[in-house]
Parts: structure tokens; sequence; C-alpha cells
């Protein structure tokens, strides 16, 4: 799994690339949580996790995804999930994470790669 952060005028984007399962949740969590904190410190109030890149994510994964929720209620973050394909479409709609979160159908189009 691959994770990437980029930053649109008003939120700041995680994209993640491959499976989100028992190997990978702890990774991809620490990567939320840090997301969640860094658009805080940049005055960002919204974190957006891509989910068109995602093949595959265990109920670990989904914990991943209440853990940055979590962190973004404390922080003043709202965390929405964007552009799920047809894999995460149906795991967020089995687990009813698209009634817990946002889901949005499109990413900013003023995405700039943050390193």
């Amino acid at each position: 799994m691959e994770v990437s952060y980029g930053r649109s005028t008003e939120a700041l984007i995680v994209t993640a690339n491959g499976r989100v399962d028992e190997s990978s949740w702890s990774e991809f969590s620490a990567y939320l949580v840090d997301g969640v904190r860094n658009a805080a410190n940049q005055s960002l109030w919204t974190m957006i996790i891509d989910l068109s890149k995602i093949d595959y994510m265990s109920s670990r994964g989904l914990r991943a995804l209440t853990i940055a929720r979590q962190e973004g209620i404390a922080s003043g973050v709202s965390v929405r999930l964007a552009v799920p394909n047809e894999v995460m479409r149906e795991i967020l709609s089995i687990s009813r994470y698209n009634r817990l979160f946002p889901v949005d159908e499109s990413l900013p189009p003023d995405i700039a790669s943050l390193t």
C-alpha cells in the first residue's frame, strides 16, 4: 500500500493505493491521523480520503477510517470519503460507512501534490 498527500484550496487530500488489510491497516491509520493533524495545523478544516485506488479494505481498514473520523472530531476537521471505486462502494454500503461519512463523487479540481 502506498499513501500520498495532496492539497486543494480548502482540503487536505489523502490518496491510498493498494490493499488495506491486516498487514497494512496500522500504517494506513497512522497516515490518516497524521493527515487530520496536518489539516488542522494548516487551517484546512476538511480532509478527503481518495478511495479510487484502493483494491480492498478489511474491517481493520474500516477501523482506521473510524479512528481518523474520531481524530477529526477532536481537531475540528471534517473527514470525507471520495470517488470510491466499485469494490469500495460495495464495502462502504455493506458496512454502512456510506452513512457515517460524507461520500463525494469527485475530488476538488485544484489538487497540488505535497512532499
